[in-house]
């Protein structure tokens, strides 16, 4: 199916990309330990959450509801949006159109 979208997927990416850099221990996602994500510099971080961001947009298309670290991306379709959540609340909403 694929996450339906009218925005640019280069501004949805850096908006989802902000959104995932929130959630505590995000870097799990990718089985890395915390160690090894305080070792890495800057650019190197954004450079991990941008490829988590793109991974997560993509695999929303298959999953509607994907966990990452202490948080939860969910695709709705019906209103076009991706929800972020963490602690059962809803953190930020990235708009699809």
């Amino acid at each position: 199916m694929g996450v339906r979208h009218a925005r640019e997927y280069a501004d949805i990416l850096k908006d989802l990309t902000e959104a995932v850099a929130e959630i505590e221990e995000s870097f799990t996602f990718f089985e890395m330990e915390p160690d090894e994500w305080t070792a890495l510099g800057k650019a190197d971080r954004h450079e991990v959450m941008e490829a988590l961001a793109d991974d997560v947009f993509f695999g929303l298309g298959e999953n509607p509801v994907i966990e990452v670290g202490r948080g939860v991306i969910t695709y709705n379709g019906k209103h076009h949006i991706i929800e972020v959540s963490q602690d059962d609340k809803v953190t930020q909403i990235i708009r699809l159109i």
